[in-house]
């Protein structure tokens, strides 16, 4: 069976260019991932801040370290881009915000937001 068209043979993905509703979905996937391996994380943050006074301390400082204060922004990014990207698709779900335009502005809002809420989330815990 003959087809007329040209089929790629292969896909570079550095050429695909997604639409940001597209960006948007995948973000919203890894950061569902990743608050899922950060529980065990966070819950022996939570163990040890429990023992005692000293190890309250350490907990501490593990967290306002260099990379703990990374991994925190990461986890306060996630959560509040998971948050917004969710409600997002809840609207859409009811049938609002689903035209292209508003679909579009939505999704650029939450990717753009989303940071900015993490990074007033943990001004306030620091």
């Amino acid at each position: 069976m003959k087809t007329s068209t040209q089929r790629p043979v292969h896909l570079n993905l550095l050429k695909i260019r997604l639409p940001i509703g597209g960006i948007m979905s995948i973000i919203h996937r890894i950061t569902g991932v990743a608050m899922f391996v950060a529980i065990p994380v966070l819950i022996y943050l939570l163990d040890l801040s429990l023992r005692d006074a000293a190890s309250y301390q350490a907990a501490g400082e593990m967290v306002r370290s260099p990379l703990g204060v990374i991994l925190l922004f990461g986890l306060m990014w996630g959560i509040s881009h998971h948050l917004l990207a969710g409600i997002r698709y809840l609207l859409i779900d009811v049938h609002m915000g689903v035209e292209k335009e508003t679909a579009r502005k939505t999704a650029l809002l939450v990717t753009v937001v989303a940071p900015v809420i993490g990074a007033l989330l943990l001004w306030g815990l620091l």
